[in-house]
Formats: C-alpha cells, structure tokens, sequence
C-alpha cells in the first residue's frame, strides 16, 4: 500500500470507503468547470465506485486520493505514456472546493512528482492547464514546473474555445531544486 506524506497531507491509494465524499466534492460544478469532459457531470457514487475499482487494479499505482487533515479532499494521479514517450507522464489533480486555497494541491503534486520519479523512473512529468484555470498554473509552478507552452483555442469547454497552456518538469530539475 502507498502512502505519501508531508506532515500537513497525505496522498495515499483508494479505499472503497472514499465513494461517497469523492462524489460529493466531485459533483461540483466549479470543480468539474477545470476537468476534461472525460470526468462525468453529475458525478455519482456509482461514478465514484467505477473509478475507484479502475484504480484499485493499477499496478503501479498511479491514481491516489488526497487527505488534508485525515479528510479525503480531492484526487492526484499520473497517465504513463508510451513507445517513444514511455518515460513521460501527465499528471492531474483536482481539490475538492472546500479545501481550496490551503496549498493542498501543490504539496500533493510535489509528493507525486517524487514518486514518479523515484519510483516509476520517469524522467518527464507534463501537465496542461486551460487558461482561465490561474490557480492551477500556479501551483504547477510552485511545484517546480516550467511553462513550456501554449496551444491557442484547443479546448471546447461549456462551449466556449479556449487556450490550454502547457507545463513540464524533468527529474534532474526536481531534484536540482
């Protein structure tokens, strides 16, 4: 069983027990409106239960709830590539709005970030952000990654085109700092 730690959070595999509270703060639409459509809305417990089986059957691990004071507050995970990208990964995360703004998701991407690394061996971690998402660019920052570049009008979310800006660090540059 995996369990990250930093002392203020935990990033940790999924339990069963995790259904309702991931589908009570996945079932947002301020949370979902930063997700790829890919992400159902609404998002039920039968949502909830279907993820968390996927996930239980990774191996490695790559999808890990996200516990802020013992409370489950959101969902980090890696997409390992593959063929000539097989060393790279995508990371995403989301917060649950109730423990927005308490520096979660950056500790949480940190601690996934030494675990790609160290564990998995990758050499690459990206991340891709839409544009109106500031948050999010900012704490890939805070994390250490580098803006690498910007894909203009990519996405269609809520109908709407968009930007999506593109991010990445390497393992040499993780650990350099």
């Amino acid at each position: 069983m995996i369990t990250l730690s930093d002392g203020h959070i935990t990033v940790r595999e999924f339990d069963l027990k995790d259904k309702k509270k991931l589908a009570e703060l996945c079932n947002n639409r301020r949370v979902w409106d930063n997700l790829r459509d890919l992400i159902p809305f609404p998002y039920s417990e039968g949502d909830a239960e279907n993820f968390i089986r996927s996930s239980l059957h990774q191996n490695p691990p790559l999808n890990f709830a996200i516990d802020y004071k013992s409370e489950f507050s959101g969902v980090i995970g890696l997409v390992k590539q593959s063929d000539v990208y097989r060393l790279s990964a995508e990371i995403g995360y989301w917060i649950g709005e109730p423990y927005w703004g308490k520096g979660i998701a950056t500790n949480a991407v940190k601690l996934v970030l030494n675990y790609g690394f160290s564990k998995l061996r990758l050499e690459r971690i990206f991340a891709s952000v839409f544009d109106y998402n500031i948050i999010s660019q900012k704490v890939l920052i805070k994390a250490g990654f580098k803006q690498e570049g910007i894909s203009r009008c990519s996405v269609l979310k809520n109908d709407s085109l968009h930007d999506e800006i593109h991010f990445g660090i390497v393992r040499n540059d993780f650990y350099s700092n």
